[in-house]
């Protein structure tokens, strides 16, 4: 579920037909054009099936003989996907995103910091704290989101059940998209003290104050979604204004 690392024009055809697809400018269910895609882009067919090759991975392309290449239908698409979440946010499917995620961590990580409390070790404690400390450290969107992830990647290891700590695997990258975007504005509540009372509530092995301490937590990252989102509208609606859009 890692995004797409290629660099270069493969890099940006992938990108730009992804955004595209995701953002509903080439519809569901439409054939592909290879051809003139390509000449639009200024890239040789090799380039475009290539590219064509990684997005059929994350389930957004397919071909049949006879039909073509065509972009599948929305239930096919890998919606855990990096890249995919990042073309969502980029192309204005961000506030479902958010409300989405919110209401899957809103299920998993309650019940997991209250396991956490009852089973982690003082490995998992070592592990949770490292990632406090780097959240506090944290001088750069991305630093602070990866410090931000790995904390709630190791209170799922603390729970000791391993289909929980897989659980990263679903919540990580809207979850990395997210704290990247809020850790960006300065005016979001300091994330460290809700999950420093986390982390302390697991410590003692107190397992009602660690879920109530993971509940008080997603309020708060709640309102700074909400507040992000607001902010995005905002800013979408002024540059339209600015082009007479």
């Amino acid at each position: 579920m890692a995004s797409y690392s290629g660099r270069g024009v493969h890099g940006q055809v992938v990108h730009t037909l992804g955004a595209r697809i995701v953002g509903g400018e080439i519809a569901e269910g439409q054939t592909l054009d290879i051809g003139a895609l390509g000449a639009e882009l200024d890239v040789s067919l090799t380039v475009m099936r290539e590219a064509l090759k990684v997005l059929a991975g994350k389930g957004l392309t397919d071909a049949r003989q006879k039909r073509g290449t065509f972009v599948r239908e929305r239930t096919h698409w890998n919606l855990l996907d990096a890249d995919v979440i990042g073309w969502r946010m980029e192309t204005g499917d961000g506030t479902q995103l958010l409300r989405d995620l919110a209401d899957v961590r809103a299920i998993v990580e309650p019940a997991a910091a209250h396991r956490a409390a009852l089973h982690r070790t003082d490995a998992d404690l070592a592990a949770l704290e490292s990632a406090l400390e780097a959240m506090g450290k944290a001088r750069q969107d991305s630093a602070a989101a990866e410090a931000d992830t790995a904390f709630h990647r190791a209170l799922l290891a603390a729970t000791g059940n391993e289909l929980l700590r897989r659980m990263d695997m679903l919540l990580e990258p809207g979850l990395r998209e997210r704290d990247r975007m809020v850790h960006a504005h300065a005016d979001v509540d300091d994330p460290v003290p809700s999950h420093r009372a986390v982390l302390d509530a697991v410590r003692e092995r107190d397992p009602a104050r660690a879920e109530a301490a993971m509940l008080d937590l997603l309020a708060k990252a709640a309102q700074d979604s909400d507040h992000l989102a607001r902010t995005r509208t905002r800013t979408r609606a002024r540059a339209r204004t600015r082009t007479g859009g």
